[in-house]
């Protein structure tokens, strides 16, 4: 079986890579380099060219901030690259899994969201992100999109990573306490992923994955400082005291049930996945 995973030299990608010896299949990793979804006419003879039986699409534009000013290349890489992989895998009989967000939801929720929940972005990154699942909705109903929040990892840039740095950097840490979400370690998302696709049936749909945890940023922020071990202050402000012109969801948390119930994966407590990452981070120090 030939899996091609898109968007490989991302946090995703690179923890699928990690893992990928594990698994007896035929891997292609590609990246910006080697396949630029952005380029929409060379997708389908790429595709062609490759010819996988499964796709993972880790592609995306993840800059929120940079989103709101360049809808047009989020549009390409959240929207119209899933519309033409989605149809390709449709008409080839391939298997597709399509990475998603939280920012499909507008974050007025007070209890953990489930996939049926309405769905209302409150910004353009959410927007695309949300048009690109609905095309692959209406293209494949075979594929599978999971939804993730807050992913981090030893790789990439992500708020784990920044965390530290600006620790190591006695550089003053300003976080947000009243939006709240559940942390993702990207290597136990590449362990579901795997999971599902080693599983007896495939069985499409939109599930949730995170890891297990309901906390705001300053709450995630405090615990990547006490793992570090290292003695530092951290300032608690409000969404409306921190310096960002895009809004974003309030209440992030996603009801996992679904996946368990499907699929038999468990999420793990967020502080295991928090733990083995920054164990990493700290011996590169």
């Amino acid at each position: 079986m030939r899996i091609l995973v898109t968007g490989s030299s991302g946090q995703l990608g690179l923890e699928i890579n990690k893992i990928s010896t594990k698994y007896n299949y035929d891997w292609y990793f590609t990246s910006s380099n080697n396949f630029d979804i952005s380029r929409l006419n060379k997708i389908n003879s790429t595709l062609s060219k490759i010819n996988p039986n499964i796709i993972i699409n880790c592609s995306a534009y993840t800059s929120v901030e940079k989103a709101e000013k360049d809808f047009l290349s989020a549009n390409i890489l959240n929207n119209e690259s899933v519309d033409l992989i989605s149809k390709w895998a449709y008409n080839n009989n391939c298997k597709l899994i399509h990475i998603s967000t939280n920012f499909v939801f507008n974050g007025s929720s007070k209890l953990p969201i489930k996939e049926d929940c309405e769905t209302d972005p409150v910004n353009i990154y959410g927007k695309t992100k949300l048009d690109g699942d609905l095309a692959c909705v209406a293209n494949n109903p075979n594929s599978i999109i999971l939804r993730t929040s807050w992913l981090y990892s030893s790789y990439g840039n992500n708020f784990v990573k920044n965390i530290i740095k600006k620790i190591r950097n006695n550089k003053e840490i300003n976080v947000v306490n009243d939006e709240y979400g559940s942390p993702t370690y990207a290597l136990n998302l590449a362990n579901a992923i795997m999971k599902i696709i080693n599983y007896k049936f495939w069985l499409p749909g939109i599930y949730n994955f995170t890891d297990d945890g309901d906390l705001s940023w300053y709450d995630f922020a405090c615990e990547i400082r006490n793992l570090t071990g290292i003695n530092y202050s951290i300032n608690s402000i409000s969404t409306k005291d921190y310096p960002s012109n895009v809004k974003r969801p309030i209440y992030s948390v996603l009801d996992k049930s679904k996946i368990t119930s499907t699929y038999h994966i468990y999420p793990l407590p967020y502080r295991e996945g928090l733990k083995k990452c920054i164990k990493i981070l700290m011996n590169e120090e």
